[in-house]
């Protein structure tokens, strides 16, 4: 029969076509040979299905054929746990989930893959279901505490999900102390009648060590906090500072005033500023009007991290670096999240730059992106700076006079960017974030509320105008990009907004836009003291309206302050492909020399 084969391999669909059309079950040789499979690719087959197993999609019986679980009526899933015994298993192709008595949980761990048949329903007319087969063992290594009881060693788990306690066999626990946390690897997994069975292959210390909620929660959500001997290596291999030879191709803005502004605990620096009004126009003749260059700076991390080699295994691996209260569990190696990936200040760095200029109104006329290297001038964090452009902060500003005038250049262009924001009518929550503070210890002593200044809110700008310039780049050459889609309000809540709508004319909503974002604003200013006298000109604004519009327009204030989920996106640029791109009439020379040099890239609008 005709098969559909990726190469010389058939594929899943095909496979599970050739065995639905079979008239009873066929072991692996009859179905390579229904499938016409070389014996150089049987093989290859084997392991397509075993993976096809282990997903639920096939089911070998004690005969050696394969059973399609579809016919059997079975639901293949992951089983969640429940910290009282029971569980659910949520199928993989959606629908209810299927309860677990604890007599079923008993077989499994919380995360295991199996298939279940179902069995009827539970006394609260709940999906019931047994477990028939285990596809998948998840749990191969806990983090728990090691108790003795009875003369036997167990491990409690620290996952409260998994209600199985370890068996820990004599001279297998690495001498740890009764009490301790260790870390267990499962030699033999749980049935309905047994116990698993582990041995201890790592102490943690006592429950009350300092940071040791932090090493069981490394090892309780399977966060790769260790990188193999290979990646360690290849790291040790890279060069320790910049070298002339990575200098090729690339602008050199070292001479610019470029500085990274962060968090006070921040330990790594992956993004630098620098801003500086600039007279724009069309060709030599037209008239400029005043506007900003902008540029945002990133860490170069390609030039040392190569598709597909160890480093960049390690760090699709890993997707991201992890932040707890005094330690990061970086995503590279520290050679290069702390060093050269670092814009560390006073030190030279391989950056990607986005070149932006924005007019008046807040406007992106044209963007460019190329290769530089970049000499951050100083580690600044959002206090600081907030101090020196505030006023309230002399110390400050005396201590980084040289730098003052830039940093006001940026919170020039932040004005004009959040003005075109409100004119565009989004709508921004400012909501409360908490901050861990631990003492010297590492104990976590309180969370405490963190307060957000226009400093944050400068940055968070910048990167937004760089981001929406680079998603622009990616639409107009068609290529492909990770994006993500921000989870929308509830069908309710946008019901309860449209017909609150309804009251206030036909289109209010769309007309309105604008106004309701300034509403949603001042709902949020009145819990920040600061901005009270705002607040209270708004409300003196509404009492203009009219009693009856004031009443509905504070009422829609406060339901939208409960409008956490919410969102507008910004739009995309303006224009099209062959619209002609804005050049800046003056700017540093490093800034100039990038619009005109080969390679550097087109400067789009």
């Amino acid at each position: 029969m005709a098969t559909e084969v990726q190469g010389t391999v058939p594929t899943r669909e095909a496979i599970l076509d050739c065995l639905r059309a079979a008239a009873m079950p066929l072991t692996l040789s009859e179905l390579a040979d229904k499938l016409q499979v070389a014996p150089e690719q049987y093989e290859a087959l084997n392991r397509r299905v075993l993976a096809m197993e282990r997903d639920g999609q096939l089911l070998p019986n004690r005969k050696g054929v394969l059973l399609l679980a579809s016919k059997l009526d079975l639901v293949a899933g992951r089983v969640i746990g429940h910290r009282d015994g029971f569980g659910f298993l949520v199928p993989d192709a959606g629908g209810a989930d299927i309860f677990l008595n604890p007599r079923e949980m008993q077989k499994v761990m919380h995360r295991d893959r199996v298939l279940v048949k179902r069995t009827g329903f539970d006394r609260r007319g709940r999906p019931e279901g047994a477990i028939v087969e285990v596809t998948e063992r998840v749990n191969r290594r806990l983090v728990g505490r090691l108790l003795a009881e009875r003369g036997v060693m167990v491990v409690v788990p620290e996952d409260q999900r998994i209600k199985h306690d370890i068996l820990v066999q004599p001279g297998e626990t690495l001498k740890a102390q009764p009490g301790q946390v260790v870390t267990v690897e499962i030699i033999e997994q749980p049935s309905g009648y047994t116990q698993p069975i582990g041995r201890v292959v790592e102490v943690l210390g006592d429950i009350d060590d300092p940071g040791m909620e932090i090493e069981i929660a490394v090892r309780k959500f399977d966060v790769p906090h260790r990188f193999p001997d290979e990646a360690l290596t290849s790291a040790r291999k890279l060069p320790t500072e910049v070298e002339a030879a990575d200098l090729a191709d690339r602008i050199d803005l070292r001479d610019v005033a470029l500085v990274t502004i962060d968090g006070e605990d921040a330990r790594d620096f992956d993004d630098a500023v620098y801003c500086e009004p600039i007279e724009i126009g069309r060709g030599r003749r037209a008239a400029r009007v005043p506007g900003w260059r902008l540029l945002v700076a990133i860490a170069d991390v390609s030039h040392y991290v190569r598709p597909g080699d160890v480093l960049d295994r390690e760090a699709a691996l890993r997707s991201t670096s992890v932040y707890f209260p005094r330690r990061v569990i970086p995503m590279l190696p520290e050679k290069l999240s702390n060093g050269l990936c670092s814009l560390n200040p006073n030190v030279d760095r391989l950056v990607l730059v986005c070149d932006m200029v924005i007019d008046a109104q807040g406007a992106t006329c044209g963007y460019q992106f190329y290769p530089a290297v970049m000499h951050s001038a100083a580690r600044l964090t959002y206090d600081e700076v907030w101090g020196i452009l505030s006023g309230r902060d002399a110390p400050a500003a005396r201590r980084r006079t040289e730098l003052v005038p830039h940093l006001q250049h940026l919170y020039e262009l932040y004005r004009v960017l959040a003005r075109a924001r409100v004119e565009r009518g989004a709508v921004e929550f400012d909501t409360v974030e908490t901050r861990i503070v631990c003492d010297p210890a590492g104990r976590i002593e309180r969370i405490v509320p963190y307060l957000r200044n226009d400093a944050h809110r400068l940055i968070e700008e910048c990167m937004l105008a760089a981001n929406v310039c680079a998603a622009d780049f990616m639409q107009r050459h068609r290529h492909p990009g990770l994006y993500r889609v921000h989870e929308g309000p509830t069908p309710d809540r946008l019901a309860l907004l449209r017909e609150f709508l309804g009251t206030l004319g036909p289109g209010a909503g769309r007309r309105r836009c604008a106004e309701l974002a300034r509403l949603c604003r001042v709902g949020c200013a009145r819990a920040r003291p600061a901005r009270r006298d705002a607040a209270a000109h708004d409300d003196a604004a509404l009492d203009a309206t009219g009693p009856v519009l004031a009443a509905q327009l504070r009422t829609l204030r406060a339901r939208l302050r409960g409008l956490r989920a919410f969102h507008l996106a910004d739009p995309a640029l303006p224009g099209s492909d062959d619209t002609p791109g804005h050049q800046a009439a003056a700017g540093t020379r490093q800034v100039r020399a990038a619009a005109g040099r080969r390679g550097a890239g087109q400067l789009l609008r």
